[in-house]
């Protein structure tokens, strides 16, 4: 199929931004190296028709409804289902996989988090996401890439508790009076709104927050175009504002997951918080049980 808007130029081989200083790549930064076979690139959006409709030149869909769930038990893919994913996509234990969408990458960073859970380390977020490709005329692509298939053999060393927080562990939180992060709007938290205005509703039977949990929203870490802010700005937000420290125990959570997964890259990958679990269950889990405390912002 043919190529919308396309560019053509030489692949600099200057080497990938170090992960242990940088988790992201800018827009420029991968326009200049289109069709590169050093690295894969993702789109994972909330919208469905967003990749169809046109993405970025070489990129992989993911879907995180069909691809990153097993359809059996509803839970997150593990194991050999994760590494039947990555090898359909020619990903390899050492492939650097660089991953935008939508919605100022809400779902690309709950497949990066997935990836992360998985034991699969070597990963970038595109900062600005989609949209910022899309308002700076990068081009765009019809066609769906053909990958050489690879061996993703499962890594055994993954320390998937170190992730993730199931209910049980979140009500423990909960109760010890350590650090809960609902990054869920101010609304969505107070009680007021049972989801977003502007996505589907998936809404809890309840409303309201977990107690014990503090309204940090998602959104303080982007700026208006969607881009992060500064380190420095993150550190001043949630460090110096909010009081959190590097080394606190943390919980994260929002209504299905994605923007818990958002400020748990923030917080690990940009700040380099060391204990950080992303409750993915939240609020839709938390609140459809009937027998779970919680609080509304009278």
């Amino acid at each position: 199929m043919k190529m919308i808007r396309s560019e053509t130029g030489r692949l600099p081989r200057d080497p990938l931004p170090d992960l242990s200083r940088n988790a992201l790549v800018s827009t420029a930064w991968l326009a200049a190296r289109a069709g590169s076979d050093r690295f894969v690139v993702i789109e994972c959006s909330s919208n469905p028709d967003a990749y169809a409709s046109g993405h970025i030149p070489g990129a992989h869909e993911l879907d995180w409804r069909r691809d990153l769930r097993d359809l059996d038990s509803a839970d997150l893919i593990r194991g050999d289902q994760f590494a039947a994913l990555a090898s359909r996509m020619g990903i390899s234990p050492d492939t650097t996989v660089i991953f935008y969408g939508d919605e100022s990458n809400w779902w690309a960073a709950f497949a990066l988090w997935v990836f992360q859970m998985n034991g699969h380390t070597h990963t970038r977020l595109l900062d600005g996401g989609r949209d910022k490709w899309i308002r700076e005329h990068r081009p765009l692509s019809l066609s769906r890439p053909d990958p050489t298939h690879a061996d993703y053999r499962s890594i055994r060393d993954r320390r998937p508790t170190a992730f993730r927080a199931s209910f049980t562990e979140t009500a423990a939180h909960s109760r010890a009076g350590l650090p809960l992060l609902d990054v869920r709007s101010p609304m969505e938290f107070a009680g007021l709104l049972s989801h977003p205005p502007e996505l589907p509703s998936e809404a809890a039977r309840r409303v309201g927050h977990i107690p014990g949990a503090v309204s940090l929203p998602w959104s303080l870490a982007v700026t208006e175009s969607g881009t992060f802010r500064s380190t420095a700005r993150l550190r001043e937000i949630y460090e110096d504002v909010h009081g959190l420290s590097p080394h606190d125990d943390i919980i994260v959570y929002c209504r299905i997951g994605e923007r818990s997964s958002h400020t748990w890259f923030v917080l690990t990958q940009l700040l380099g918080f060391q204990h950080v679990r992303n409750y993915d269950g939240s609020w839709t889990d938390w609140g459809n049980r009937a027998e779970t405390p919680l609080e509304i912002v009278s």
